[in-house]
């Protein structure tokens, strides 16, 4: 049994780069007050990286697995290992640590905004209708898995 998607709208790497020029743009035009100061905003790079670090392991797994990694379509493995073992949305965290990097660099108020708005539409969106989905498709093997390993971190 197989759940319907969702109506069409745009896939997550469309979400990250709308908040990410989104973040350019309030930096920019409506930084608000300097919240880091220079030295420690080189701490973005770091969340940057890690980022996309978890992006690309997460997503080889799905490739190593010959899983689906697009939303709400037809998966043919449940991955729980590697970064799957500590969240179960690693690819959704690393976009989010992506943006936090990113507001770290700027250092300014209004990019932070973005990072929290993003992760609410990705939860709302994304997370929340493919639990569903997957819970439907592999009943109790994803059922203990969600017990067991948080939605985030």
């Amino acid at each position: 049994m197989t759940s319907a998607a969702p109506a069409k709208r745009p896939l997550p790497p469309t979400y990250f780069l709308i908040a990410l020029l989104a973040m350019v743009a309030l930096h920019l035009f409506a930084p608000g007050p300097r919240l880091i100061g220079s030295l420690w905003r080189l701490a973005g790079v770091a969340l940057i990286a890690i980022g996309v670090g978890l992006n690309l392991w997460a997503d080889g797994l799905f490739k190593t697995h010959g899983t689906e990694v697009k939303p709400f379509r037809e998966s043919s493995a449940l991955v729980i290992e590697g970064p799957f073992r500590f969240s179960r949305n690693p690819m959704y965290a690393g976009m989010l640590a992506v943006l936090a990097g990113a507001a770290v660099l700027a250092g300014t108020l209004t990019p932070f905004f973005v990072v929290i708005i993003t992760a609410w539409l990705l939860t709302a969106h994304f997370v929340i209708p493919e639990e569903r989905h997957m819970e439907e498709q592999f009943g109790e093997p994803y059922r203990a898995y969600k017990s067991r390993v948080r939605r985030w971190l």
